[in-house]
């Protein structure tokens, strides 16, 4: 297999690089490290590696040729950042989106897996279910729904074999430490290291699926080999089924905490239903947090 990963030296997208070369896949990795909240950026050079801007069509439209898959994780994806600036959510996010689908189109590639996310369940209350109405508080998950339309209409419209994913709060190795804007569990950690009591925002009583990066990118690779007939150009909700609170997180990790502000447009609650994902995909979460972080 021939595979196009987008976002591929970042977080979650380097992880799923690796482990496609690991399983002797063919790789093109496009990436253009714009990301502001990333220490560093992981180019594997086993791939094929480009560093363009997905918003240019003409630049990256040629890396499609020849290729049997597109997983497509390049965004901006940080809330508080969308909120600032609004228009670059959605340049990349949804016309950055509509450049992935129309290459994968022109090349002959039917499918796409993309990334969203949680976000766009806001307020609503949990369990998160796939057939929910969505409550999007902010930029970024409005951002992401476009991308998630898109991907039903070019299964719908033109015959695509996508696959919708909604990560909820994803961790592991490579995830972003650095500044305001990277997960909470990075910024635990980052904070613990120093020494540094750990920041807490507001109450911490909101509660967070954490879900662990290789778990997400299992759901990946299952997405890619697996017949959905009949459920292309659907969502999938990735999470654990569980969820802890902040505070339940901090205390893991460091008795020293202090309350900070609150941040705009951000939910009480997540907590994934995952039972399309097990039915349909055959995937199950296998890393529980509590024993990733005393590992």
């Amino acid at each position: 297999m021939r595979a196009l990963v987008t976002g591929g030296a970042g977080f979650i997208g380097s992880n799923l690089v690796d482990r496609l070369i690991a399983d002797g896949h063919e790789v093109v990795v496009l990436d253009d490290e714009s990301s502001v909240v990333n220490e560093k950026f992981y180019w594997n050079d086993a791939a094929e590696n480009h560093k363009e801007n997905i918003c240019d069509f003409d630049a990256i439209r040629p890396l499609f040729e020849g290729v049997d898959v597109v997983f497509h994780l390049a965004a901006r994806s940080r809330i508080q950042l969308a909120i600032k600036d609004p228009r670059d959510s959605v340049l990349v996010n949804a016309y950055g989106t509509c450049n992935i689908l129309q290459s994968a189109r022109e090349a002959g590639v039917d499918r796409v897996v993309y990334s969203s996310t949680s976000s766009v369940y806001g307020l609503t209350d949990p369990p998160h279910k796939e057939d929910q109405e969505v409550d999007c508080l902010n930029p970024y998950s409005v951002s992401k729904i476009s991308g998630e339309k898109l991907c039903e209409m070019y299964s719908n419209l033109f015959g695509h074999k996508t696959v919708v994913f909604r990560y909820f709060n994803v961790y592991g190795d490579r995830q972003p430490l650095k500044g305001q804007y990277a997960p909470v569990i990075g910024i635990f950690q980052k904070q613990a290291e120093v020494g540094d009591p750990l920041t807490i925002v507001p109450d911490g009583h909101q509660r967070r699926d954490f879900t662990h990066v290789s778990d997400v990118v299992q759901a990946n690779i299952l997405a890619a080999t697996t017949d959905l007939d009949g459920h292309y150009g659907e969502v999938f909700n990735i999470g654990t089924g569980t969820n802890h609170s902040v505070l339940e997180l901090a205390s893991m990790i460091s008795d020293e905490t202090v309350f900070i502000e609150p941040r705009l447009a951000e939910s009480r609650e997540t907590l994934a239903d995952i039972t399309r994902a097990k039915t349909l995909l055959g995937w199950e979460p296998t890393v529980k947090l509590e024993d990733w972080i005393n590992k």
